[in-house]
């Protein structure tokens, strides 16, 4: 679909067009120009003066320099809002790298629209282990002439460091050198024909403590095919130099056709061990593929019904085992029971006039599900408020600070107030909803016009398409757009609450 497809520098252009713009700098260096002696013309003929102007430069040039400031400018105290205000020819947005802790960018062959973060072996809260280390997956989005070239990524990023602050004390040389370290991208790819519209990854425990857990993906891709694959011995071959992964490790382990058209709605129930995966397509129709004691897949050939229009997004229940949520285009949230016979939505919620892109249900407090829509507009509403029939609840929280399309949105895993939010105007923010919303402040922030004080932190990604939080490094979050971009905001940010 349009909506998803990663949009090109002037909006129209796909970014699969490779279309990346050219380098810019904000703080643009001027050759300084030659002081005359303030005496050495103390007379000057009219002539002279009004050519000058008021201030000693022609009008023109002090009337171009009025407008760039004008451009940089937000409500009068010199703030820069991307989305509201422009930039002008020649000048490129750059990080205030004091307020992270940590912020690299990775590229990959191609841009990828969607990922998955693996837990790994390497510890629980280990936010002051630096340099860092974490692994992850990813499909490709290749050109159009060159689909063959299309990947399922699986990568280890590692010697993430800290970002260097001039008052750092450091303890050894050492430890500036682990702290200092760049930072890589290590990958195995798997062959795919066809760009990918959404990954999902799922572990099944292992039974022998010192094996790690078999770690599977679902791709779904715009061939209309899903892909089951093993990724275990890749993830593995990172650390075991030397390693070879054979042609048959590639094969994925089963396929899944039951689809007439792509979707991008995929997700694997955390309630089910062994693996069991829904997934939704343009056509408004939901599967169920479950995971044999054999390691066998069986789909359920009866689809759900019941959307009018394309599925954006499915999340199983964290706490309920045969329920589940879908998002769509059709404006909806519908809740649905895999036991019922009618293949139909047990509640509908009409949340929204324009498309549902994304949605996300709180793990921690279950009656919590935050969605974001095409309008630039994310809401947070209380599943006990929904009884079906024609009410048609209210959010709990609404904001409408982006200004373009919602492209993905997740609660903190250990935070039930703090959600990630991205979207297309190439911003990442974090959000904390434990700021009580009052309508005299709400609207003006730190003097600054419709800033919600709600939001406390945004990250700059190009083309921003999905955000996650790692689930095993507190505070720092990974998000995937023209590149990937791996941040963590400093303390201050996400440790208010001692998060």
């Amino acid at each position: 679909m349009s909506k998803r497809t990663a949009e090109g520098i002037d909006g129209g252009a796909p970014l699969k067009d490779r279309v990346r713009p050219e380098p810019m700098d904000i703080d643009q260096d001027k050759e300084m120009g030659d002081f005359e002696d303030e005496f050495e013309d103390e007379f000057e003929s009219e002539d002279e003066i009004f050519e000058a102007g008021v201030d000693g430069r022609p009008d023109a040039e002090r009337e171009a320099e009025e407008q760039a400031a004008s451009a940089m400018d937000v409500d009068g105290n010199g703030t820069f809002i991307v989305g509201r205000n422009k930039l002008e020819a020649g000048q490129h947005l750059a990080p205030d790298t004091g307020t992270y802790e940590m912020l690299h960018n990775l590229s990959t062959p191609w841009p990828c629209l969607s990922f998955d973060i693996i837990r790994d072996g390497l510890g629980d809260k280990r936010e002051k282990a630096y340099p860092a280390t974490m692994y992850t997956v990813a499909g490709t989005q290749a050109e159009s002439q060159r689909e063959k070239e299309n990947q399922l990524m699986v990568m280890k990023f590692s010697g993430l460091s800290r970002m260097q602050k001039e008052d750092d004390d450091s303890e050894s040389d050492d430890d500036d050198d682990d702290e200092e370290a760049d930072p890589i991208l290590e990958s195995k790819s798997i062959p795919l024909t066809s760009t990918t519209n959404r990954i999902r990854s799922h572990q099944i425990p292992s039974q022998d403590p010192a094996r790690p857990p078999t770690t599977l993906t679902a791709t779904m891709t715009e061939s209309t095919n899903i892909f089951i694959h093993d990724v275990t011995p890749h993830l593995a071959s990172f650390d075991n130099p030397g390693t070879i992964i054979t042609p048959q490790q590639n094969k994925p382990l089963s396929t899944i056709r039951a689809h007439k058209s792509e979707g991008y709605a995929l997700d694997w129930s955390p309630m089910v061990p062994g693996g069991k995966l829904l997934t939704g397509d343009n056509d408004g129709l939901i599967y169920v593929t479950t995971r044999t004691d054999g390691g066998g897949f069986v789909t359920d050939t009866r689809a759900f019904q019941g959307h009018t229009n394309s599925v954006e997004e499915i999340q199983w229940s964290p706490q309920e085992q045969s329920v589940f949520a879908s998002a769509s285009s059709d404006g909806t949230v519908r809740v649905w029971d895999v036991r019922s016979k009618s293949r139909k939505p047990a509640i509908t919620v009409q949340v929204s006039n324009v498309d549902v892109n994304v949605m996300s249900w709180s793990r921690l407090t279950t009656h919590l599900l935050a969605t974001g829509a095409d309008d630039g507009v994310w809401g947070v509403w209380d599943l006990r408020h929904w009884k079906g029939g024609a009410q048609s609840p209210s959010p709990i929280a609404s904001f409408a600070y982006h200004k373009e399309q919602i492209t993905s949105i997740e609660w903190h895993p250990t935070d039930d107030s703090m959600v990630a939010v991205a979207a297309g105007d190439h911003k990442v923010t974090l959000w904390d909803l434990s700021v009580e919303l009052d309508d005299e402040e709400s609207k003006d922030t730190a003097g600054v016009k419709d800033m919600p004080p709600q939001l406390l932190f945004e990250n700059i990604s190009e083309h921003a398409k999905e955000v996650h939080w790692h689930p095993q490094i507190p505070g720092t979050l990974v998000a995937t757009g023209q590149e990937f971009s791996v941040f963590r905001p400093i303390p201050v940010v996400y440790g208010i609450h001692g998060k």
